[in-house]
């Protein structure tokens, strides 16, 4: 009597622990599923992070109510048990696929985390991205504004490139002060303007109408 409890013991104590260990768990009937139609579900859901197991429901109840986990409901019928330590949609849909060629096979329902789901649930489970899919998506949404981030920053010397030519072109130097470019634009104050010119101009040949030579002073003085 002592071995078979400490077999059940050991038992609950595994489920216990792919229990917690798993991210969800798909609760199923195979009744009518023969051992290579086993081998074929297990192989299916291999490839999706999902191992497939077969227990007593009473050893399953006793380690899911030690977790505060109510799945009595589900624990109806022989009982096996799609644990999923990867992609919790691709394990889904595995049994779903697989269900429509296997009638045999009928989803009761599970748990994802603490939470528990009906058969219902894991169909919707099954309509949802697989990771790659989901892991593809979030890539592209990084890949797309880098990309354009990139573009802007080819851009930036090819902006300037053509700004300075553009300066060159129009004669200007870059860098120059601006102070020094209105300085040379402006007239010095002590340079002379066109007025002053005229009056200094004028004056002189006032000054040489009114100036004697030396011939016409000395015939001024004979007379």
């Amino acid at each position: 009597m002592g071995e078979p409890r400490a077999d059940k013991a050991a038992v609950v104590t595994e489920v216990g622990e792919r229990l917690d260990a798993a991210e969800a768990a798909v609760l199923t009937e195979y009744r009518g599923l023969d051992v290579p139609a086993m081998a074929e579900l297990r192989t299916a859901l291999r490839s999706s992070g999902g191992t497939y197991k077969i227990y007593k429901n009473t050893l399953v109840r006793i380690a899911a109510r030690e977790r505060g986990l109510d799945i009595d409901d589900l624990l109806v019928g022989p009982t096996a048990i799609a644990f999923v330590e990867g992609d919790v949609a691709g394990v889904a849909k595995a049994l779903r696929d697989y269900a429509r060629g296997n009638p045999a096979l009928v989803v009761k329902g599970g748990l994802l985390g603490t939470s528990v789901l009906g058969a219902d649930d894991v169909k919707a489970l099954a309509d949802l991205p697989s990771r790659e899919q989901l892991l593809a998506e979030i890539a592209g949404l990084f890949a797309a504004p880098a990309q354009q981030f990139a573009s802007l920053l080819d851009a930036v010397p090819r902006s300037f490139s053509y700004a300075l030519n553009a300066l060159i072109e129009a004669g200007g130097a870059p860098g120059a002060p601006a102070e020094s470019a209105a300085a040379d634009e402006t007239p010095a104050e002590d340079s002379a303007t066109p007025e002053s010119a005229e009056a200094d101009a004028t004056e002189s040949a006032d000054a040489d109408e009114t100036t004697e030579t030396p011939a016409e002073s000395a015939a001024t003085e004979e007379s």
